[in-house]
C-alpha cells in the first residue's frame, strides 16, 4: 500500500459489490487498486488502469448519491449527457464531485475532459466531508 505522500493524506477504498468483483478484477480493478486519496493539495481518484486527478481546491459542490442501476455506474463510465465520470465499484452509494476546471481521467491523451466525477467510495458522508474540508466548502 506504501506510506501517505503527506500527514494530512486520507486514503478511501472502493465498496466492491460481490456480484461485480471478478468481471472487475478482469479489467485490474481490484481493492488493492481501486482508491481515492485526497490531501489538501491533492485527490487522486484510481480505479485499476484509469487514473484523475485534481486539486480539492478545483471542486466546487460534493454531493453523496445513491443507489445506482448496475449498467451506470460498475467500471469506467462515461456519462454522454454530461462527459462526466464514474469510478464505479458498488450500487448503494458513491459521492459526486464537480469541478470548475474539468479534468482528465478515461481517455491516456486527456482530449476528454470530465465536469465531474463519481466515485464508489467506503465511508461516503467521511469521505465528501473531506473533500469540502479541504477544498474550503465549508
Amino acid at each position: 500500500m506504501g506510506m501517505a505522500a503527506s500527514p494530512d493524506e486520507q486514503r478511501f477504498g472502493m465498496t466492491f459489490d460481490d456480484r461485480f468483483r471478478v468481471p472487475l478484477a478482469a479489467l485490474g480493478i481490484t481493492p488493492a487498486t481501486a482508491y481515492v486519496t485526497v490531501a489538501p493539495q491533492n485527490l487522486v481518484a484510481r480505479l485499476g488502469p484509469w487514473v484523475c486527478r485534481t486539486t480539492p481546491s478545483n471542486v466546487t459542490n460534493v454531493q453523496v448519491s445513491g443507489p445506482y442501476h448496475w449498467y451506470r455506474v460498475i467500471g469506467a463510465r462515461l456519462s454522454f449527457a454530461d462527459r462526466g465520470l464514474t469510478f464505479g465499484t458498488g450500487l448503494e452509494r458513491g459521492v459526486c464531485l464537480r469541478f470548475a476546471r474539468p479534468v482528465r481521467g478515461l481517455d491516456p491523451l486527456g482530449l476528454l475532459r470530465h465536469p465531474g466525477l463519481t466515485v464508489t467510495v467506503q465511508e461516503p458522508d467521511r469521505f465528501a466531508a473531506t473533500v469540502r474540508r479541504f477544498a474550503g466548502l465549508g
